[in-house]
């Protein structure tokens, strides 16, 4: 049975977290709804998965509020339930920058939609900043694009700041999977002095839905935050598994490369892997596999 997974965010100021955190989860649970929904005071974050017409209703619901009127959802069909719960949590940034004077509520890049995207980045003039994690850049970005190689999206204003400046870089062009990244990182940098700042509206997932593939710059997957691990074009499930050691995306020749162990390690984590956090790992798995085991 496949599953509706929808995408959404908005910075706003949200002053209720508490009292909609709660409605939140009453309503997602009487919907049979899965998935994450991030609260802070900047605003809201989500990705829910479920029967079509649910996720529609919580949709509406939210619509209901000003604050959610305008949500541009990014919708996908998943073979199978892309998550294993719900979770709506209460954090200090929907996305975690840590840069307080980035607030995309107030002023953020050019956005550029995904049929203008190709002529933005081919244009000599501008340099192109994939704005998200090396994991995730090494399966799949697009081509020419300059990969910061930071470890987590925090990490992005000192790679920015020591790498660029505004009086040589006149046009920058950023894209990350949703969005949401891009909107606090141009903020960042139209703080910082940059004039020409543009990102891909609605990210590399809206872009590999709305761009037909003869026509397509991307190359490679896209990684997703949830169970289908990576996606390709038409956001149709992509080839990669993910290590539960270390959380990296792993390919079918990282699967049989002989430093892979289900559950316990692949080749990007099994230098680091000592004695107790193999232990740690076989144990993890086995927990892991008896529940599998109940489930059945």
């Amino acid at each position: 049975m496949s599953v509706a997974v929808a995408t959404f965010y908005k910075f706003v100021p949200v002053e209720d977290c508490p009292a909609l955190q709660r409605s939140l989860q009453s309503l997602c649970e009487a919907l049979n709804l899965q998935g994450t929904i991030l609260l802070a005071t900047e605003g809201l974050n989500a990705t829910v998965a479920g029967h079509q017409d649910n996720v529609t209703q919580l949709l509406d619901w939210l619509a209901t509020d000003d604050r959610f009127a305008n949500l541009s959802p990014k919708w996908a069909i998943a073979p199978a339930p892309p998550f294993g719960r719900l979770k709506v949590k209460i954090k200090r940034e929907i996305v975690t920058l840590g840069q307080p004077d980035a607030k995309p509520s107030e002023q953020v890049g050019t956005y550029v939609s995904p049929t203008d995207w190709n002529q933005v980045i081919t244009d000599p003039d501008v340099v192109v900043v994939d704005a998200r994690n090396d994991y995730e850049v090494n399966i799949g970005t697009f081509k020419g694009a300059i990969n910061p190689q930071t470890e987590s999206f925090k990490q992005l204003p000192d790679y920015l700041t020591t790498h660029f400046n505004p009086q040589r870089h006149k046009k920058v062009a950023m894209f990350c999977t949703g969005g949401i990244r891009c909107e606090k990182a141009t903020a960042y940098l139209l703080k910082q002095g940059f004039e020409a700042v543009y990102h891909l509206q609605g990210g590399i997932l809206n872009y590999l839905a709305e761009v037909d593939e003869p026509d397509s710059l991307w190359q490679g997957e896209c990684f997703v935050f949830d169970e289908r691990v990576a996606v390709g074009q038409g956001l149709q499930p992509g080839s990669y598994d993910l290590c539960y050691a270390c959380g990296n995306p792993i390919s079918e020749a990282d699967k049989a490369h002989a430093h892979y162990e289900p559950g316990i390690a692949c080749p990007h984590c099994y230098a680091a892997l000592t004695p107790e956090k193999r232990a740690k790992q076989a144990m993890r798995k086995l927990q892991h596999d008896q529940k599998q085991g109940s489930a059945l």
